[in-house]
């Protein structure tokens, strides 16, 4: 793959196509690719948490906004700032670390942990999962135990590649982005810098890096194949 054609299939506008389904519309919408954005979250929650309704959210402490009609289990924890959209369900034993903007009708299952991201709209990550500095699309799911790690081991700042096509970051922080419609199997990790085009799936017990092209089956390291 060229370089200008990850650059251009990497961007905002190609990832997600249904950008009313999440809060963060106008942060992403500035921003070329989507790592951009997460370097805002923080300050972007401040600024919006708000301007939300009173009818429909409560801020439950200094910093968190809670739709009314979101459980959340008494077992869950919550650090701001952060967002959780309505009727979406935070499970026991789940953790909400802060800089954390999550959609409409989503699932945070117990011990689930989230850091620094912006989830869209009815996304699920509902057993085990670990998401940090990422963004996932509209109704992508993440299954049981699957993970973002987000700092390389040896700490050096994350790029994203494909080929002979590599895209600077210039993020030492920086887990995974999920197109709309992506599907993550069981025990899967999603390595720094891993972007997956949206209508994708990846099979269970994968380790992925790099970027997948929307419309793939993800097999293994070097087989990916086309849906058909």
């Amino acid at each position: 793959m060229k370089q200008e054609e990850l650059k251009e299939l990497c961007q905002v506008k190609k990832l997600f196509r249904q950008m009313e389904e999440t809060l963060a519309q106008p942060l992403l919408e500035q921003c070329e690719f989507p790592w951009e954005a997460l370097s805002q979250i923080h300050d972007f929650i401040l600024r919006l948490g708000p301007t939300l309704s009173k009818e429909e959210y409560r801020e439950t402490e200094e910093g968190i906004w809670i739709a009314r009609t979101a459980t959340v289990y008494p077992t869950a924890t919550i650090l701001g700032p952060a967002i959780i959209g309505p009727d979406t369900e935070v499970r026991p034993g789940a953790f909400i670390r802060g800089d954390a903007l999550v959609g409409a009708g989503c699932v945070i299952g117990n011990s689930t942990e989230l850091k620094n991201v912006i989830i869209f709209n009815s996304v699920q990550v509902p057993h085990y999962n670990y998401v940090g500095d990422s963004i996932l699309g509209y109704r992508s799911h993440m299954g049981a135990g699957s993970i973002t790690s987000n700092v390389k081991a040896d700490k050096s700042l994350v790029e994203v590649k494909a080929g002979d096509a590599v895209i600077a970051t210039e993020r030492k922080k920086f887990g995974a982005i999920l197109g709309d419609h992506v599907e993550i199997g069981c025990n899967t990790v999603l390595n720094p810098g891993t972007v997956v085009g949206r209508n994708s799936n990846v099979y269970p017990v994968s380790m992925v890096r790099g970027f997948i092209p929307e419309g793939s089956i993800y097999k293994k390291q070097g087989e990916v194949v086309e849906k058909r």
